[in-house]
């Protein structure tokens, strides 16, 4: 989940990379580092646990003066967050420096063999290893080759990586590679540039290229960037794609925190994702790949994700069975991985979701369905990244850059995406009549504007924050698909407020989870106008009945709900049951960011957590 960024050219380095390294800082903040090749070619650097801004203020008075170099910004893996266990590290000598996003597996058997060969290390991490192991082939038959030191040490590696190097006896030379990591570079009339994603790149370019695994790219001063593959081979004409968003996109713009913004994003990121899907023959989703006669067939869908992704499977479920009438398996991917039995057939189709697109356990789940013989169709939110590359068809979610860790926006966009795919293969399956499928695409297109709305009532979520003060545990209770939003709406406020939440389906409250309840005990429920709101209610009497602070989100006008809770977030009416868990969301986002800022937390960069989960 680390930040890796790296530059040579004619500007000097530090300055880009400390504000590459914030622009990254959601993939990781407990440290961060940059190292430079000094005009003299010497290794000039600093690092310090803590957030980049610590970073700054001891940047500014080192003396970081060169045109190359690299930083880092770390999520602990191996090794506490401490000053000596953050990034940049060097090897014995103090003339290679190395940045790394992965884990090495077979480190402790490479450090063991290094330290009897006489390497002594500084730090607690895997990552050190890379450095000696490039001493080493620097010092044999690769001295003064860089790129092949760099491809030797790779060699002997086990795990993941996306590695930056720098050598003062190479001064100017950057070399990057990667494997089952992500690593992008780019070219400029100043010069070269790699990170872990284009976020920091869209400042200065808006073509990136996207290294494929075990790629070795050396970077040069004039701009240019040689790539070769896992054999050596020159890449001639390596695939560049075009960052689709201004960089303007990842800047705060007025907001106080990023949170808040992508939260208010979220109209029109359903409406860019929206914009031409209606054709003449229904949904248009070219990305699918598959022809309607193999749509035709799919008997059973499995949808694989983690975290806020799987609850948009969730929805997504209910969705698909629904509308297209076929069986639907959710499956965290993290257990999916592990589950040695599991069946599929030639009519089963995998969907995975994920942010990024570069969720290790994730991934590793669509490899092992592909090697099932599964159509593998990956939504996702960034272009060029691993899942896209590597399904067999990709919906971009067109979400935008989201800065924030805990994700707002990338959800609701998720959601509506998986809701496309349904109608899709509703047709395909003959569920549904093309009339059918336009009025629900038109329910669809409803959605922003119930969200602005929703949003204007953001008044009501900052009350509901008193219900939470001087508490230490909450439950949140949905039935059917309003399941999914009581389980997002719960790891919201666990993840940004630290204040424990637990979700259950409403119906399953009583079976345990009705212990908790005692005076005062916050209970959030979602309460729609729909099939099961009667059933919804008589659980939200069973809270009041031993105390609890009922916190209701309802539909506009229900005057029984109203009257039994102390507090009701309002949604206005929605045309469609399957409609209410995209817009009723946006409540349950802002209120927890609201708690989050009573208990005085950071809602951008909540502790121990990273954007993009890139380790198993």
């Amino acid at each position: 989940m680390c930040g890796v960024v790296g530059y040579t050219g004619t500007r000097q380095a530090s300055e880009w990379l400390l504000d590459a390294l914030q622009t990254l800082e959601y993939r990781g903040y407990d440290s961060a580092g940059v190292q430079v090749v000094s005009p003299s070619g010497n290794l000039h650097g600093v690092k310090c646990a803590g957030r980049v801004a610590h970073l700054r203020e001891r940047a500014s008075v080192a003396n970081l003066n060169g045109t190359c170099g690299i930083g880092h910004t770390r999520w602990a893996t191996h090794g506490a967050p401490t000053d000596r266990n953050a990034h940049p590290h060097l090897d014995c000598r103090g003339r290679i420096a190395i940045v790394h996003n992965g884990i090495i597996e077979n480190y402790q058997q490479l450090k063991r063999q290094l330290m009897m060969s006489g390497h002594t290390f500084s730090s607690d991490t895997d990552s050190e290893v890379v450095a000696h192991l490039i001493e080493d082939a620097w010092a044999g038959p690769a001295s003064g080759n860089l790129a092949l030191a760099v491809r030797n040490a790779c060699d002997r590696l086990e795990g993941s990586w996306a590695l930056a190097v720098v050598c003062a006896d190479a001064p100017g030379t950057l070399v990057v590679t990667r494997n089952g990591s992500p690593l992008v570079v780019a070219s400029t009339e100043d010069g070269a540039y790699v990170a872990s994603d284009v976020m920091p790149l869209a400042s200065v370019t808006s073509r990136v290229v996207q290294l494929q695994d075990r790629d070795v790219a050396t970077l040069s001063p004039d701009g240019s960037i040689a790539i070769s593959d896992r054999d050596g081979r020159v890449v001639e004409h390596p695939t560049a794609i075009t960052i689709d968003w201004d960089a303007s996109a990842a800047t705060l713009g007025g907001y106080s925190d990023f949170m808040a913004k992508e939260i208010t994003e979220q109209p029109e990121a359903i409406e860019r994702l929206l914009s031409g899907r209606l054709g003449e023959h229904g949904i248009e989703l070219d990305e699918l790949t598959l022809t309607k006669a193999e749509l035709a067939s799919v008997r059973h869908v499995v949808i694989i994700a983690c975290g806020t992704s799987y609850h948009a499977g969730l929805a997504a479920k209910s969705a698909i069975e629904r509308w297209a009438r076929v069986p639907v398996s959710v499956e965290y991917a993290s257990e999916f991985n592990y589950d040695e039995e599991y069946i599929v057939d030639d009519n089963t189709m995998c969907v995975i979701i994920t942010q990024s697109g570069e969720t290790a356990d994730t991934l590793t789940a669509a490899r092992r369905m592909k090697g099932m013989g599964c159509n593998v169709f990956a939504i996702t939110n960034v272009l060029g990244s691993t899942a896209a590359r590597e399904s067999d068809g990709t919906l971009y979610v067109q979400a935008g850059p989201e800065v924030a860790v805990a994700s707002t926006k990338a959800y609701t966009a998720q959601m509506v995406a998986s809701y496309l795919l349904a109608l899709r293969l509703a047709l395909a399956k003959g569920c549904m009549t093309r009339e059918e499928v336009v009025k629900h695409f038109h329910d669809l297109e409803r959605i922003p504007d119930l969200m602005r709305e929703v949003l204007k009532r953001r008044w009501q979520d900052k009350q509901a924050v008193r219900f939470f003060r001087n508490k230490t545990s909450s439950l949140y209770l949905g039935r059917n698909v309003n399941s999914a939003t009581a389980f997002e709406g719960a790891l919201k406020l666990k993840e940004i407020s630290y204040l424990h939440a637990e979700a259950y389906p409403a119906g399953e409250m009583k079976h345990g989870p009705i212990a908790l309840i005692e005076g005062g005990f916050p209970v959030v429920v979602v309460v729609p106008a729909d099939h099961v709101h009667d059933k919804t209610v008589s659980n939200i009497q069973e809270c009041l009945a031993r105390g609890a602070a009922v916190i209701a989100v309802a539909t506009d006008g229900d005057e029984r709900v109203a009257k039994l809770c102390s507090e009701v977030l309002w949604v206005p009416r929605c045309p469609n049951e399957l409609i209410v868990p995209a817009v009723s969301v946006l409540h349950l986002q802002m209120l927890a960011r609201y708690v989050a800022r009573d208990r005085g937390y950071d809602v951008d960069k909540p502790r121990n957590l990273a954007k993009s989960v890139t380790v198993e």
